[in-house]
């Protein structure tokens, strides 16, 4: 599941962190990216960071790409099972707000799954180079791989889509901002090797909580695993 949160504040305006821990649990992901997670000016029971880390079971890894003295914003993967391990890559672009991917090894019941979370820049020229940093790490890396987030991809084809697709042949394909009449498909979710994507939908329901909706995906790691195997 990856969801944009919008710092917990939904499109009626309002700052509401349990319907947003709401709208999670009902889907109970064992895998999730959360971007725009929000501690500045408050305390530790509406800390973005905290309530996710505290309210939801597993593991998780942060990565705050903004720090102040009263908190910070970033993004954050979190896991049902085991992150084995996990680093921070710095995608920033220069004079544009931090950026950073999150690089995970995931111990799932069917094997270990490698899982790149991130939240990429607005202008066109930024996410260009942030999508060749991107694809130069998923070059590297070996084995079933899901990459998501939120992409900032406004055009069909763009950076991030002509960078990707080579590698990660499976993404999901549905509008997701804005979340009261959804027309771009900023959210993704890209899966390799293709087999490794099942069904996949967005959930309307998450319409209040956020300017953006939540999308979630099956993943086949038994199928996949066998397939890289040679198996038949």
């Amino acid at each position: 599941m990856t969801w944009n949160i919008h710092g917990g504040i939904g499109t009626d305006g309002a700052f509401n962190m349990p319907r947003v821990l709401g709208r999670i649990r009902r889907h109970a992901p064992d895998i999730l990216a959360v971007q725009e997670v929000e501690s500045r000016g408050r305390s530790l029971d509406h800390c973005g960071f905290a309530l996710l880390r505290d309210h939801l079971p597993g593991h998780s890894t942060p990565a705050e790409t903004i720090r102040a003295h009263d908190g910070a914003y970033g993004h954050m993967l979190l896991s049902r099972w085991p992150i084995e391990e996990s680093h921070l890559h710095d995608l920033s672009h220069p004079g544009r707000e931090p950026r950073i991917a999150i690089e995970a090894v995931i111990a799932t019941p069917e094997g270990a799954l490698r899982v790149v979370a991130t939240h990429l820049g607005l202008r066109r020229r930024e996410r260009q180079y942030q999508a060749a940093r991107l694809a130069a790490l998923v070059t590297r890396l070996k084995g079933p791989l899901v990459v998501l987030g939120d992409f900032n991809e406004w055009s069909w084809r763009g950076p991030v889509w002509r960078a990707l697709s080579a590698q990660m042949p499976a993404r999901t394909q549905h509008r997701t901002f804005p979340s009261r009449f959804p027309a771009l498909k900023l959210d993704r979710i890209f899966c390799r090797p293709a087999s490794l994507m099942g069904k996949n939908w967005r959930d309307p329901a998450g319409v209040i909580a956020s300017d953006h909706l939540p999308i979630m995906a099956e993943l086949h790691m038994p199928c996949t695993i066998m397939e890289e195997a040679g198996a038949p």
